[in-house]
């Protein structure tokens, strides 16, 4: 078992060597890829990599068939290039990370708007009752002060 360090350095570097071993794909079906993250076991057998595709929903598939059709050939150039003994096996996952940011970006600015409306209907409300509810007691300002000081 590897140490976290090692895991972290080798799982960087599987994901730069893999990055740059896609650009010179010469498959037509995997388009503007571009690698996101390495993941790597405690062993260093097996990587999980991590990607996004621009464009649309058939761009993605297209690309997903690409990367899992050259799998061997990158795992290969990895390996050569790391110069382990034992080249660790890849896996390629679909990144949906920008989705998911693009989501909640979504869903803030729709809460960034509702909350614009409220303010806009509550700027000329007025208190239904006193401006101050609660109960004060009015204490007179001789008797505050202490006697003889």
């Amino acid at each position: 078992m590897a140490d976290a360090a090692k895991r972290a350095q080798v799982s960087k570097r599987v994901m730069e060597l893999t990055a740059q071993a896609v650009r010179k794909l010469k498959d037509p079906r995997v388009g503007m890829v571009t690698i996101t993250d390495a993941r790597i076991t405690s062993d260093l057998r097996e990587a999980t990599v991590f990607y996004t595709v621009l464009g649309d929903e058939d761009q993605v598939k297209a690309s997903a068939a690409g990367l899992e059709r050259a799998t061997g050939h990158l795992r290969t150039t990895v390996g050569r290039a790391l110069g382990m003994r034992h080249t660790p096996s890849l896996q390629f996952i679909a990144d949906t990370v920008p989705d998911q940011a693009n989501r909640i970006e979504e869903l803030l600015a729709k809460a960034a708007a509702a909350d614009a409306e409220v303010h806009k209907i509550a700027e000329g409300a007025a208190y239904a009752g006193d401006a101050n509810p609660y109960i004060e007691k009015d204490e007179p300002e001789d008797e505050a002060e202490e006697p003889g000081r």
